[in-house]
């Protein structure tokens, strides 16, 4: 019994000219990069290449001047212009080809027609390769959904059947600053008083709490780096922080190589908005800081002015296996940690797995209600 139907068809294979294109260099076919191998594969010929053969990218992953670009300043080698799309339903702004003019969104699987402009981005200067590949994304999907008991039947042969799954490099950007804040607050000290009351017609002792408070003031740094803000709007955040932590120390300088077989989505949250985010976390952890500096017992924290100094920025992609499921008419999906294998993703409920539930729960809650009116 399955209240399922059928797993809608798999979306076809990215053609190569959705992807970063590299030719064979034996038998021109494309190269994909191989995350269990460190390297390119040719599944035409079965031939390898080194990353370092491919081109002469080099360099380093470099920081960038946060108002060089708000001013349009940054020089013309760290913008690119991108032929993206984005997708109606869930916003997404995928990078494809030339050849290509109509695909599937990867995030939701609704059919987009890639429009004829340009787009004007930062490039990408960090990369965090794929360390998973598909199989073993597929496998850590499968376990999580696996553990998902009111999920319906469907839901686990879609698993069992390792359905395709996307992997797509999404796109973030992480920044640093110096912050130097001032703050005015109170410090409280707490103590204890012993008063007499009446208790059931008794007279008793009790120790009351009460705080002194005191004026202080000070100041509190702080160095950020690297913090860490979504640039997509395709994917709910709480999918996203789901699965941190990201090894962001093993971060690659950007090689168009490491594209190689996937989608890259270009980001979405411009870099505005996107250190206001992290401001917010700036905001955060200052008011920790400022809170451990007054020190006591309680805190009371009036006001912080905070100076934010030598910001610096950098677009960087981070790898994600992708997979969606439609149940009646709705789309479910699923992400993998392209690095961990962490897992998160929506799930439908399965009606008549919960009737079960409720039924079995009704009958053992009355066979132990007649057991104990046995027993008196």
């Amino acid at each position: 019994m399955t209240d399922m139907p059928p797993p809608a068809p798999d979306a076809a294979p990215a053609s190569p000219a959705d992807t970063h294109r590299f030719p064979c260099q034996q038998c021109g076919a494309d190269y994909r990069f191989a995350p269990d191998q460190g390297e390119l594969v040719c599944d035409h010929c079965g031939h390898h290449a080194l990353m370092q053969d491919m081109g002469p990218w080099g360099g380093s992953i470099n920081e960038l001047d946060f108002n060089a670009a708000l001013n349009n300043l940054l020089p013309a080698q760290e913008i690119e212009e991108q032929r993206m799309t984005t997708c109606p339903n869930c916003a997404a702004h995928v990078e494809f080809d030339e050849v290509n003019h109509s695909v599937e969104c990867p995030f939701c699987a609704t059919p987009v027609v890639i429009d004829t402009g340009k787009h004007r981005q930062i490039k990408p200067k960090g990369v965090l390769p794929f360390a998973l590949d598909e199989r073993a994304a597929n496998k850590a999907m499968s376990q999580w959904l696996g553990k998902l008991w009111f999920a319906p039947n469907g839901l686990q042969e879609y698993a069992r059947k390792g359905r395709k799954m996307d992997g797509i490099y999404v796109p973030y950007w992480t920044f640093d600053a110096q912050t130097d804040s001032s703050y005015r607050g109170e410090r409280g000290t707490v103590y204890y008083e012993t008063r007499t009351v009446t208790r059931d017609g008794k007279q008793v002792q009790e120790r009351v709490s009460k705080v002194r408070w005191r004026n202080v003031s000070g100041r509190v740094a702080r160095f950020f780096d690297d913090v860490l803000v979504l640039a997509s709007k395709s994917l709910p955040k709480r999918f996203t922080e789901a699965l941190e932590p990201w090894d962001l120390s093993a971060m690659e300088p950007y090689r168009p190589e490491f594209l190689a077989g996937f989608r890259a989505e270009g980001y979405a949250v411009e870099l505005e908005e996107g250190f206001a985010e992290a401001r917010h976390h700036m905001d955060r952890v200052i008011l920790r800081d400022v809170k451990f500096d007054i020190g006591g017992d309680r805190q009371r924290v009036h006001d912080i002015n905070t100076l934010v100094s030598d910001v610096t920025f950098k677009h960087v992609l981070l790898p994600v296996w992708m997979a969606a499921y439609k149940y009646r008419g709705k789309t479910y999906r699923f992400v993998v940690n392209g690095r961990t294998g962490r897992v998160q993703g929506e799930r439908p409920w399965s009606a008549w797995k919960i009737a079960i539930a409720v039924v079995l729960g009704a009958i053992v809650a009355a066979g132990v209600g007649y057991v104990l009116a046995q027993n008196q």
